[in-house]
């Protein structure tokens, strides 16, 4: 999977990445992580990449001459996705992330400062995604969201036996919240680990996980159910 992340703060998204999994994932060359930085694109003597909004009101708005060239300057595969973050997008599910992994190439946008100029949306046409209803400062924190996201799906990229498969909201546990997980010591503080888990029964175990699953996602999130 190739992320191509369109960013006036690359150093964001390329320290995160030098960390942790994903990191594994690049020195694995299950994914690889491109920055592009619209500045670079600007034709402006200073390098400016906002402007004042027409009809006056606050803030900057990005324009489209850089985002435009940008864009147009990623080879691009042939099944590939390009998405701009932004809090007007569909909301991002797990299953949006599992349809994205499928991609061979995922572009996402960030924007900065009040938004983008409309035209970027009408001549560019991306998919607009939002990780939830707030607002962030930049779409680079929503960008290394989708690249966490997405990534975990890929086949290899946690490990030959893929733990992401029994996460919360995923098909393997029908969308429903992760059952209780334990581990050593046996009992700390006096509180048990469940005798269930114990018996090596592995019938038995998995129903009660499923039990446990749905019992959680029934007192936390009945939305779910």
């Amino acid at each position: 999977m190739i992320y191509d992340v369109i960013t006036l703060f690359p150093n964001i998204i390329k320290s995160y990445c030098l960390e942790s999994i994903t990191k594994r994932g690049i020195e694995k060359n299950i994914i690889k992580v491109n920055t592009i930085n619209p500045r670079d694109f600007s034709k402006d003597k200073h390098k400016r990449v906002d402007d004042t909004p027409y009809g006056g009101g606050d803030g900057m708005v990005l324009t489209c001459q850089p985002i435009f060239d940008c864009y147009r300057s990623i080879e691009k595969k042939e099944n590939f996705e390009f998405i701009m973050l932004t809090p007007q997008g569909e909301k991002f599910s797990q299953n949006t992330a599992i349809e994205l992994s499928k991609k061979e190439q995922l572009i996402l946008l960030c924007g900065h400062y009040e938004g983008f100029d409309e035209r970027i949306r009408i001549g560019l046409k991306p998919r607009e995604i939002s990780i939830g209803d707030y607002i962030l400062t930049g779409g680079e924190l929503a960008a290394l969201v989708l690249i966490d996201s997405i990534s975990r799906n890929l086949e290899n990229y946690l490990g030959k036996e893929n733990s992401a498969k029994i996460d919360s909201f995923s098909p393997y546990l029908n969308g429903a919240l992760e059952y209780p997980q334990y581990t050593k010591p046996r009992i700390f503080e006096g509180m048990p680990v469940p005798d269930i888990l114990l018996s090596g029964n592995h019938k038995e175990i998995q129903t009660y996980r499923t039990l446990q699953s749905l019992q959680k996602t029934q007192s936390k999130r009945p939305d779910l159910m």
